[in-house]
């Protein structure tokens, strides 16, 4: 059983480098400093990551997400219904994504924490498959 230990969100943040002009087709290569896994979480992890720009379409297939803006603003949009829905997470503010609901963000800089299940599924298209 692995053991409790306090994590420093704030020097996590310090660790890592914002990507700038983030996009749906930006690599792992090219966001390898930007994210950060802090701890394993269930059947996933927590995460910080910073970055600026839209990211690609993402979806949980195993699970609801926790969506937390530590610093920043995002938009983060779920498509529901055939339809974008957008959210605006301001500083201090969080979202449930609901299970296998695909979603992305709009950002001009935010660092955010999530609870993340695994897998993950992306596409980098402008509207994701049904």
């Amino acid at each position: 059983m692995p053991k409790a230990r306090p994590i420093n969100l704030l020097g996590s943040f310090q660790s890592l480098t914002r990507l700038e002009g983030r996009t749906p087709t930006t690599t792992d290569d090219e966001s390898k400093d930007t994210f950060t896994m802090l701890s394993e979480f269930r059947d996933g992890g927590a995460f910080a990551s910073t970055f600026a720009g839209k990211s690609e379409w993402e979806r949980h297939s195993k699970g609801d997400e926790l969506v937390l803006a530590v610093e920043g603003q995002t938009d983060l949009i779920l498509f529901i219904g055939g339809r974008e829905q957008r959210a605006t997470l301001e500083e201090g503010s969080m979202i449930i994504v609901p299970e296998n609901t695909w979603h992305r963000f709009e950002t001009e800089g935010v660092k955010i924490l999530t609870l993340t299940p695994q897998p993950t599924d992306h596409f980098a298209g402008e509207i994701p498959p049904d």
